[in-house]
C-alpha cells in the first residue's frame, strides 16, 4: 500500500495532489481545530470544489458518509467514506486578512486564505479562483431562528474524515489560526493529512503533546 503524511502546523496551511481513486483521511491531532479544506480538477482550475454546488445536489448544509462533494461544474469530485466525528461547516467563508484587521483589529494576522495560497499559487490558483472551502470539524450550528453560529468544534484527538477522490485534484488545508473568539478551542493546533491508494479501516495518526 502506498501512502504518504503530511503536517499541517499550527495555523499554516499545506497543498498536496491527490489522484483518482485515491483517499484522503484528514485527522484532527489533538482536537477541537478547525481545518478549512478546498480542491481543484488538477486539469482545469477553473473547475473547483463547491459548497453551494453540493448544498444543492445533497439539498442539505450538512454532509454525511456516503455523501458526494460537487463541482463548480456539477461533477463529483469527492466521496466521504467514514466520518468519526460527524460535525462539519459548508456555510462559512475562509477568514482573510479583513476578518482579523476589522472586526478585531488586529493586523498582519495569519488567516486562510493566505495559508491555502501559499502553496495552490504554485499551481497557477489565485485569490479570486481559490474555492470556498469546506470547515472540516468546525461547529457551525444553526439556530431555530435561521442564523448561522461558529463555536468550539466538538472534535476529539485523533478524530478524522476520510474522502475518495473521484478525479485528480489539488488540494489544500489550513489550520484554521482563528485564536481571538470561539473557534479551535482558543488554542491552534496542528492537522494531518493522509492520502493512501486504500481505505485505510485502521487510521494511525501523530498526536502532539
Amino acid at each position: 500500500m502506498c501512502q504518504s503524511t503530511l503536517t499541517v502546523p499550527a495555523g499554516h496551511g499545506k497543498t498536496f495532489q491527490v489522484s483518482k481513486g485515491q483517499f484522503i483521511t484528514v485527522i484532527d491531532s489533538e482536537g477541537q481545530q478547525a481545518a478549512d479544506f478546498v480542491a481543484v480538477y488538477a486539469d482545469n482550475l477553473d473547475e473547483k470544489l463547491s459548497p453551494v454546488h453540493t448544498r444543492q445536489h445533497l439539498r442539505s448544509i450538512f454532509f454525511k458518509p456516503g455523501d458526494v462533494l460537487w463541482s463548480s461544474e456539477n461533477r463529483p469530485m469527492l466521496r466521504v467514506v467514514t466520518d468519526t466525528n460527524g460535525v462539519h461547516d459548508a456555510n462559512v467563508p475562509a477568514c482573510d486578512r479583513t476578518r482579523f484587521s476589522i472586526d478585531f483589529g488586529v493586523e498582519g494576522h495569519r488567516n486562510c486564505v493566505d495559508n491555502l495560497l501559499e502553496g495552490m499559487k504554485a499551481h497557477g490558483v489565485t485569490y479570486f479562483s481559490l474555492p470556498e472551502p469546506f470547515n472540516l470539524f468546525q461547529n457551525g450550528p444553526v439556530t431555530a431562528d435561521g442564523r448561522m453560529e461558529v463555536t468550539d468544534p466538538s472534535s476529539k484527538a485523533g478524530d478524522y474524515i476520510v474522502f475518495e477522490a473521484l478525479c485528480d485534484l489539488i488540494c489544500a488545508v489550513s489550520s484554521c489560526p482563528q485564536d481571538i473568539i470561539p473557534g479551535n478551542g482558543l488554542q491552534v493546533t496542528p492537522i494531518e493529512v493522509q492520502v493512501s491508494n486504500s481505505y485505510l479501516a485502521e487510521v494511525s495518526h501523530v498526536v502532539n503533546a
